[in-house]
């Protein structure tokens, strides 16, 4: 991964786990590993994001997959809302697509609903 957009991926806040389109995870920033500890943290890399999702999340992301897909100008998709740990964040599904707009992976972002200052 090129360092500028490593750095890019590291320094935002919300844990950020980026799949390939096998469905691998190929990178997980450190709020992620941080975030999912319990469940392997950087472990998980290498591993099928199916791992560690139930049957109904396994649909979710297959479904915006394919709706990734066929629109090209759909590049984001709010999945749920959830309460991790005491933080309400919502949780969004995010296209990577090449200059030709072909998916070429997709990455779940949670976004926390607190705002800095009340961190």
């Amino acid at each position: 991964m090129n360092e500028l957009w490593k750095a890019v991926i590291d320094a935002d806040d919300a844990p950020i786990v980026i799949c390939n389109m096998e469905h691998t995870i190929v990178y997980m920033n450190p709020s992620a590993i941080q975030r999912y500890q319990k469940s392997g943290g950087e472990k998980l890399v290498g591993r099928s994001i199916f791992d560690c999702h139930n049957a109904r999340s396994r649909e979710i992301i297959l479904s915006v997959v394919e709706k990734f897909r066929r629109d090209p100008v759909l590049h984001k998709v709010h999945t749920y809302s959830k309460n991790w740990d005491g933080e309400d964040s919502d949780v969004y599904m995010v296209a990577l697509k090449n200059d030709s707009g072909d998916l070429i992976g997709y990455y779940e972002k949670h976004e926390s609903r607190i705002h800095e200052a009340d961190r």
